[in-house]
């Protein structure tokens, strides 16, 4: 896919590289043994570790480890069995010990790759560096006082793995589509909630414009963008800082800029860091971290199946690209669809999940954790369905009155007398009586007027109630018109 901003001085092109900060779901901190959960009271879940007191040495928390090796397995990278943790030197008020334990030279995850697919169906593979662990900073608050500020430190501590992208996207789009396919995974490897509102996974978004042919110019970083609208529109909003930089003359100065939402531009932070600015040095209070293969082994076998791998499975099963696509982007929804679709037929499946209950969904502003009409539920109505006790039209009746209700389909029919008819000799006499009552229509249809069949089926289907078996009905009515 070709995007370019247009300048007075012609077409430029967009290079963006991400770097995600993904919050590891575990228990408890990277080193210390303080709760990780989000929205609890300020500074309730603090160590001695996490507060830097002299003397506390951090202990490695193994489930983290195993967590940044499922994500790195996840995105098909390569798992580095010997990796070092180090230093990071900085001072800041949320920053206690005045450094962040992290890695650098050394990380646990090297090389991958992320599958992103466009709007168009444009199919694109980005690159990923790497994958390193470290710990969180806290939580720096300037609203609480108005000459004062105040720090929270429940998230000093806590474990992140930064996700490092090749600058390998050109676009707006493809940054929204590799953020949105990059929380996915994690989302479904369960390594990271991708809780963006809540801070769980950021993005420092690095954007660079060119011109073409060339090769890289500077770069700046746009700082802690959460969500993925705000990363495409910071993109856009930065490459068009740097380009009116460029065209009048001057030159973009490397440097770490602010996203403003509210006024849809970048504004600057401060001067870029680069490498020796935070005089990294490996950590002394922690040894090398050297995994075995076989438990590495141990972790790719028990991964769940992926997102590209159960869309291409839907698809075998005989689901549009498109409804494969809608029904894995959350796995909760996949896990609701094959509950449903679990031993019934999977495209009818799909067509009640996407249609009438995700239309419920919309309605009554729910999500699919908290879903109007159970999975086991919903499956049992296509089996009323499949086994014709109940037509596909009283079907679209009763699933409004389970979500009204909460019943279970089959009580519901039984309660309300929704049975399907199929005595073909109750229908043979609904016909008859039909026929008879528009004897003038008949006689139209024998001559010829082939469209008054469907008034015929639609007749004997009001009579009954909308109760008899449509296939029935049509056979009949085409017998006694014959």
């Amino acid at each position: 896919m070709s995007y370019t901003i247009d300048g007075t001085t012609g077409p430029w092109e967009l290079v963006i590289g991400l770097e995600v900060h993904a919050q590891v779901i575990s228990q408890s901190k990277l080193f210390s043994g303080a709760a990780t959960a989000f929205g609890a009271e300020p500074n309730s879940q603090v160590s001695f570790v996490d507060a830097g007191f002299p003397g506390m040495l951090p202990v490695i928390n193994r489930e983290c480890v195993a967590q940044a090796v499922r994500t790195g397995l996840g995105l098909n990278a390569e798992i580095n069995l010997w990796s070092r943790f180090d230093r990071k030197n900085y001072f800041y008020a949320d920053l206690p010990q005045g450094y962040q334990i992290s890695q650098y030279a050394h990380p646990i995850v090297g090389q991958g790759a992320v599958e992103i697919e466009l709007a168009d169906g444009t199919k694109k593979t980005i690159g990923i560096t790497r994958l390193h662990l470290e710990q969180d900073a806290g939580k720096s608050l300037h609203d609480q006082h108005p000459q004062k500020s105040f720090i929270d430190l429940n998230r000093s501590g806590v474990a992140l793995m930064e996700i490092v992208s090749e600058p390998d996207m050109r676009s707006p789009e493809e940054a929204g589509a590799y953020l949105s396919k990059l929380r996915q995974i994690l989302r479904y490897l369960g390594t990271c909630d991708g809780n963006m509102d809540e801070g769980s996974m950021r993005a420092d978004v690095n954007v660079s414009v060119r011109k073409a042919g060339e090769g890289y110019r500077t770069r700046c970083e746009v700082k802690n963008v959460n969500s993925v609208k705000f990363v495409m529109q910071a993109v856009e909003a930065e490459a068009r800082r740097q380009i009116e930089v460029w065209e009048s003359g001057g030159t973009v100065e490397q440097e770490t800029r602010l996203f403003d939402t509210q006024r849809g531009i970048t504004r600057s932070m401060r001067s870029k860091e680069d490498a020796h600015d935070y005089r990294y040095f490996p950590e002394p209070d922690l040894p090398p971290l050297v995994l075995e293969q076989s438990w590495v082994d141990q972790l790719k076998a028990s991964l769940p199946e992926l997102p590209d791998a159960r869309r291409a499975r839907y698809v075998a099963m005989g689901l549009t690209p498109y409804d494969a696509h809608v029904l894995t982007l959350e796995k909760e929804t996949a896990a609701f669809f094959e509950t449903v679709a679990k031993g019934r037929d999977a495209k009818q499946a799909a067509n009640w999940v996407t249609g009438d209950f995700f239309a419920a969904l919309n309605r009554l502003k729910r999500d699919i954790t908290d879903p109007p009409v159970t999975a086991e539920n919903l499956g049992a109505l296509l089996d009323l369905i499949a086994d014709s006790t109940i037509s596909g039209k009283i079907a679209k009746d009763v699933f409004e009155i389970m979500i009204e209700t909460g019943k279970a389909p089959g009580a519901i029919v039984e309660e309300r007398g929704l049975k399907q008819v199929t005595d073909t000799g109750a229908i043979e006499a609904a016909v008859a009586d039909v026929l008879a009552k528009n004897a003038d229509k008949v006689a139209e249809y024998r001559s010829g007027k082939d469209k008054l069949f469907g008034f015929f089926v639609g007749q004997t289907m009001k009579a009954m109630g909308g109760k008899g078996n449509p296939a029935l009905v049509n056979e009949v009515v085409r017998k006694l018109l014959g």
